[in-house]
């Protein structure tokens, strides 16, 4: 077993820095020796077609990953799981969706919403297409939590985009939109639950009621009558200061 650092990504520590402490904590209590990189992976750069710039961006993450003596890295972002997976072979990416099914829960947050009448549609992000494993992990969570859930017509291996896929939101923000429409369209209940923060953000953006599974997993049990949490990453200044707040959260969590 090599050395495991936690790598939460860079819109889930902007979204929900207290989902960022619990779930780094709870790993650090699994795994004593664990600890910790918050950097951005490079995707942005690479979904532009800025190579070189993306080649120094994940450059600067293989030198901090090699600096605390990574082997295995715990993401919670599908982007840097799959940039990790085809750029280096010097460390492991390990989903954190597939790896909770392994080492389970915490005793006290199993069944927690047995008695939540709110049924969730399930979206899975574009980039898990074709990552079985880890969408059968999300599905294990919420059912472990007690969730009810239901599947969109195209889900899994034939999901469909957020919009904010490809950097679409910046570069043209009404094909985003359009894409976004098309997406919550096809959902039959009016909670929807995602492991991706910038596809929460994306579905708020529209006014949909969505859900990161971590709000799920470490917040109060979530009720049909319920609203959503706040779509922080619609601030950048709000954003940006939950990103200091999980690299805190983080420096604390692993000692350092």
């Amino acid at each position: 077993m090599g050395k495991k650092v936690f790598m939460p990504g860079c819109s889930l520590p902007s979204y929900n820095p207290d989902a960022v402490k619990k779930t780094a904590a709870y790993l650090k209590s699994v795994y004593p020796d664990m600890g910790a990189v918050q950097k951005c992976c490079g995707k942005p750069t690479a979904a532009i077609g800025q190579t070189e710039l993306f080649k120094q961006r994940f450059g600067q993450l293989q030198n901090d990953f090699d600096k605390v003596g990574a082997e295995e890295v715990i993401v919670a972002c599908q982007s840097c799981y799959g940039l990790i997976k085809k750029n280096t072979d010097r460390q492991k990416p390990v989903s954190l969706w597939k790896l909770l099914p392994t080492i389970g829960l915490p005793k006290e947050l199993r069944g927690k919403a047995r008695a939540s009448d709110a049924v969730f549609t399930i979206h899975d992000s574009c980039s898990t297409r074709y990552e079985t494993e880890l969408q059968d992990g999300i599905r294990w969570i919420l059912q472990e939590l007690g969730y009810k859930t239901t599947e969109p017509e195209y889900t899994r291996e034939n999901t469909r985009c957020c919009g904010f896929g490809g950097m679409v939101v910046p570069a043209n923000p009404e094909v985003a939109t359009r894409v976004i429409q098309r997406r919550v369209n096809e959902f039959k209940t009016d909670h929807v639950v995602v492991y991706c923060a910038a596809c929460r953000a994306s579905m708020m953006g529209v006014g949909t009621k969505s859900w990161h599974i971590l709000d799920l997993l470490w917040g109060p049990v979530v009720m049909q009558s319920d609203g959503t949490p706040v779509n922080v990453l619609a601030n950048p200044v709000k954003a940006w200061i939950n990103r200091y707040k999980s690299k805190s959260a983080l420096i604390q969590c692993m000692n350092i």
